[in-house]
């Protein structure tokens, strides 16, 4: 039993204890004293570093720094804004959709190749074959385990032509982007086809253009691109037919599209690509080409357009068509109408198809008038005599940078030739040399294009140039 303080002895301990507590210095560090020899103060010493060292570097440190990193990463992305958080996904997107190569430059510069390095180039619009009435022939194709098996035997020839499906994407949308009135058609050829070379990476006949940019205007239907000298310039209410060809190995993409300022010409525009999208809906293994040519002219001939206080019809142009397209060969046979009638001839697999339409404010029947400026060595000629030097020389030249592929008089002057007109001619006359002049309706009347290519796959139909444009 203690004795009890007094509250005076009680008060005096407790100012004591309180002078005790200020004097004590509370930043002042304390080590535990080491106890022991001086050898195991060392070892105790080391053992603190190595643990010290494991959390850094050992499995566990490594763990953790994944873990502070990624929380950091995400901390990030938080405090940004939203449309910057979506700019990051998207730009890690986009270099996932390279297959892990560079993003492309704008203008464009780096070859498709380099943006996709795997070989893994971007794949159509896949499409099921069109199915007439009773017609039990397309059916199940994209289950069929044979023709998977068909379809997997031609990975290479696939990849070949989506990387001149991709160039061709990536030139023309440039173009769209890039072009205004004002400019003259020379040079906007000239950018367009300088872009397109240098996507598709040209390489002599291995990869290039497959064929002269069209650039035909208004009542001009096709096969117009300027020759050296010509000064046309586009202007605010042409209407501008783009159609070109990009290539690897042989296998061609031809693609176009109708260029407007003017909205009022949207209706003529609108009738076209609706009627080469049911050219499309109905192409396929086993349809009939004159039953695609029909499905065309009911859907372009159903729209109008009011021009200057006058309503015309939309009219196909009967005259011209879509064709088969063969290695180096871009018109090989068979031939699709925009018209009802025409061949009962059957769409084959394997085959690619242009399918292209052109509709007109005019007659709706095209003739040749201008002058030439497209020309192609013809597919089948056999070996002909020539007499004449510069003809041999020419004939030559073309077999090296062109082959069957069509060509145009630019082209041969980029390449340095001089004085070769009458060599052509002489090509010409020898049926050696094919022309192609400009192909005209009506003066006056207005004439739109549309066209994709596509590929009757044993599995299903592949539109290989389709795009985010059209």
């Amino acid at each position: 039993m203690t004795a009890k303080l007094t509250e005076e002895e009680q008060k005096k301990e407790v100012e004591e204890a309180c002078e005790g507590l200020k004097s004590v210095d509370i930043n002042a560090s304390v080590e535990p004293p080491e106890t022991g020899d001086d050898n195991k103060v060392e070892k105790k010493k080391k053992k603190r570093n190595r643990k010290k060292k494991g959390g850094d570097e050992g499995v566990g440190g490594d763990d953790e720094t994944k873990e502070e990193n990624n929380g950091t990463e995400n901390n990030v992305k938080d405090d940004l804004p939203k449309d910057a958080q979506e700019g990051v996904s998207k730009k890690k997107n986009k270099k996932k959709k390279g297959g892990g190569g560079k993003v492309q430059t704008d203008p464009p510069t780096i070859p498709i190749s380099e943006l996709f390095p795997n070989g893994n180039f971007p794949e159509g619009q896949i499409m099921d074959h069109h199915i007439a009435l009773n017609d039990q022939k397309a059916k199940e194709r994209f289950t069929s385990e044979e023709a998977r098996a068909l379809d997997r035997l031609q990975l290479d020839m696939y990849k070949e032509v989506r990387q001149a499906a991709e160039a061709h994407r990536q030139t023309r949308q440039h173009i769209q982007r890039w072009v205004k009135p004002g400019m003259t058609m020379i040079d906007i050829c000239q950018e367009l086809e300088s872009t397109a070379r240098r996507l598709i990476g040209e390489s002599g006949l291995d990869a290039g253009l497959a064929f002269p940019t069209g650039c035909s205007r208004n009542y001009v239907a096709a096969h117009y691109t300027p020759n050296a000298g010509d000064k046309t310039v586009l202007e605010y209410d042409d209407v501008v037919k783009m159609d070109f060809g990009t290539h690897i190995k042989g296998r061609i993409i031809d693609c176009a599209w109708t260029l407007s300022f003017n909205e009022k010409y949207d209706p003529l525009l609108k009738a076209v690509r609706a009627a080469t999208e049911e050219g499309i809906k109905h192409a396929g293994i086993d349809s009939r080409l004159c039953d695609v040519g029909a499905a065309i002219q009911e859907v372009m001939e159903s729209h109008e357009i009011e021009l200057e206080g006058k309503t015309y019809q939309v009219k196909s142009i009967r005259n011209l068509n879509g064709h088969s397209i063969s290695p180096y060969q871009i018109h090989s046979g068979k031939t699709v109408p925009i018209i009802a009638g025409g061949e009962t001839t059957r769409m084959e697999e394997n085959e690619f198809y242009a399918i292209e339409t052109f509709g007109s404010t005019g007659r709706g029947h095209v003739y040749e008038d201008m002058e030439c400026s497209h020309y192609m060595k013809n597919f089948d000629v056999g070996h002909v005599p020539l007499r004449l030097q510069k003809s041999k020389q020419l004939l030559n030249t073309i077999n090296k940078h062109f082959g069957t592929l069509a060509f145009c008089r630019r082209w041969l002057d980029r390449i340095g030739e001089a004085r070769y007109l009458m060599a052509l001619k002489d090509l010409g006359e020898k049926g050696i040399v094919d022309q192609y002049p400009p192909l005209c309706d009506v003066k006056g009347c207005y004439t739109a294009q549309y066209e994709h290519t596509l590929l009757l796959r044993p599995t299903c139909k592949e539109i290989i140039s389709r795009g985010d444009d059209y």
